[in-house]
């Protein structure tokens, strides 16, 4: 299995010949990235003690292609955009409009802001009433007057702003014809750009009573440098934000646009800057959690002392699903909105046939049980949450040591077991792989949190499968950021590195297959779970053995490890 960051990493070559290249777009956590038969990484001893120079970049160039090959293969509609692209793309969208519509390139670029920036909207529009669509815009049919009418450059022409008389050479005017002095004019543009922001885009004649548009080669001509920078600036922004297949990366300080055109249900892209977010609501990827829940998990996160306060002084729980209800009508018959359960918000006890509960009993225990479960529903948020939090400063941690190992420890581990840096990449691999797990597994915390109490057979299995796979995440995790560490001051090739090398790279695997069950079974909601429960589970778990060198769950029917080849030692000796 590679994650999308994997193919991002490789890709750094590929960035220096192409300025845009397209990257897979989703965090694949069904396949782990090794091919066992051609994989490069799985050399006998005899290739780690040449001193083949040749050899070694000969390998290196398989290596890349490789990873050019499979980026090919994963590849989905998504491309990252460079500024420079960007505008390239505008203008030739521009200019496309402008040849199909035999108008100027700025009435054209005018026309793309007013439709998105949508080629296809401008033209069904335009042939379907041109007049409309420029009285829309602001685009005159005809031109009332130019600036360049009056052939006498010493008449004198008052300015309609400021009412002094200037000679017509320092005269400017719209397609409209409302005369002003270029003074005037610079001003006026000036303040739209460092006031109004995008709204420049959209600037007018300073007449009232008219709409027609400025286009930018008036911009260009009267603005100073500094706005015309920041003009530029706003139309390019407005190029991808009203754009709906491009989107800006998150990123603080990134100047890449990511544009995305997939429409199989899967929002996650990773920028060139490795930075992973979901298309559609912008935070980081959050598979196999939907972006309405995450949206809620962030809410309830940011504000959950405040929460809790609110909860016991102003909310009761519900009787029957335990979610906490707010009383906002006037009568006391209450209606669960999650399970649908009646009670009475005095008594919490059943709609249906209550009777009038005003008469105080001494040794009533409702409020015990309103704090009761008040207590128990803070004490679930806090589980869910502590582990939701664990695993993404672990993510973090991870993708900070996987940059320190690239960095730094790669060079010691060459020198020490004189291997080329090339060799290392399953080291990669195996962290990258570490780091998209730590996501999924960070976001399935929250999805347990939202599991409904009353489907213990789906809670169990959902349990189940992230305990299988965190536990193997975490052999994978230690063995890169533990075990490794034993190579780096060792003179000479150790014997023992390529043990690790295959040790590792099943751990790789094996992770990818246990969370690829996870991610699966959580975007189909946990449907595989039968109407007897968890009996298929438990039939899975009979049938399946572990095997002792890389805890890979093989069928019962084989002997040998599927991905490290082992014998199962309890077969054999039956």
């Amino acid at each position: 299995m590679i994650p999308s960051s994997t193919t991002s990493l490789a890709m750094d070559d590929v960035h220096r010949s192409s300025d845009s290249v397209k990257v897979e777009s989703t965090i694949n956590y069904y396949s782990d990235g090794f091919d066992d038969s051609e994989d490069p990484l799985f050399l006998s001893d005899d290739d780690f003690v040449g001193d083949d120079d040749g050899a070694a970049d000969a390998l290196l160039e398989d290596i890349k292609e490789d990873e050019i090959d499979l980026l090919k293969q994963k590849q989905q509609d998504c491309k990252i955009l460079s500024t420079t692209e960007l505008r390239q793309r505008m203008e030739q969208d521009v200019a496309q409009v402008s040849s199909v519509l035999s108008v100027s390139k700025f009435e054209a670029s005018i026309l793309l802001r007013n439709y998105n920036w949508s080629v296809s909207k401008v033209s069904d529009a335009w042939f379907t009433d041109e007049s409309a669509v420029r009285e829309k815009v602001g685009l005159l049919v005809k031109t009332v007057i130019s600036c360049g009418i009056v052939s006498n450059k010493r008449k004198i022409i008052i300015c309609g702003i400021c009412f002094e008389s200037h000679t017509s050479d320092r005269i400017r005017c719209a397609d409209c014809g409302h005369l002003y002095c270029e003074i005037c004019w610079s001003i006026y543009i000036s303040t739209s750009i460092n006031n109004d922001g995008a709204g420049c885009l959209m600037l007018r004649c300073p007449d009232p009573s008219c709409h027609a548009a400025i286009g930018q080669d008036m911009i260009d001509s009267l603005a100073s440098e500094e706005d015309r920078k920041k003009y530029s600036d706003f139309l390019l922004r407005s190029y991808v934000e009203d754009n709906r297949t491009t989107k800006w990366c998150p990123a603080p300080a990134c100047e890449y646009a990511v544009e995305f055109s997939g429409a199989d249900g899967i929002f996650d892209v990773t920028c060139r800057c490795l930075t992973s977010f979901c298309w559609n609501c912008e935070e980081e990827c959050h598979r196999p959690m939907d972006c309405e829940t995450v949206r809620k998990w962030i809410s309830k996160n940011s504000s959950e002392s405040e929460n809790v306060n609110y909860i016991l002084a102003y909310c009761k729980p519900c009787p029957n699903c335990k979610r906490p209800i707010e009383k906002n009508h006037g009568c006391m018959h209450m209606t669960c909105r999650v399970c649908r359960n009646e009670f009475c918000w005095l008594c919490l006890g059943p709609w249906k046939g209550h009777m009038n509960c005003n008469r105080y009993m001494e040794r009533t225990d409702s409020e015990d049980k309103r704090k009761k479960m008040a207590k128990e529903s803070l004490e679930k948020y806090t589980h869910y949450f502590e582990r939701w939090d664990a695993n993404r400063k672990s993510k973090l941690k991870a993708r900070a040591d996987h940059q320190r190992v690239k960095d730094e420890e790669f060079k010691k581990l060459s020198l020490s077991q004189d291997i080329p840096e090339a060799h290392f990449e399953f080291i990669s691999k195996a962290w990258l792989q570490v780091v998209e797990c730590r996501r999924a597994l960070e976001w399935s915390y929250s999805y347990g949190y939202y599991l409904p109490d009353n489907e213990p057979a789906k809670k169990q299995f959902f349990e189940y499968l992230q305990g299988e796979a965190e536990s193997t995440l975490e052999k994978l995790h230690n063995c890169v950021e533990s075990e490794l560490k034993e190579f780096l001051d060792v003179d000479g090739l150790s014997k023992k590195f390529s043990e690790f090398r295959t040790k590792l790279v099943g751990l790789t695997t094996v992770t990818g297959d246990y969370f690829e069950k996870l991610v699966r079974a959580l975007e189909n909601g946990l449907s595989d779970v039968n109407s007897h429960g968890t009996k298929g589970l438990e039939e899975e778990v009979e049938d399946c053995w572990c095997c002792d060198r890389c805890t890979y769950a093989n069928p019962s029917s084989i002997r040998s490890c599927k991905v490290c080849g082992s014998l199962n030692i309890d077969n054999v000796n039956e």
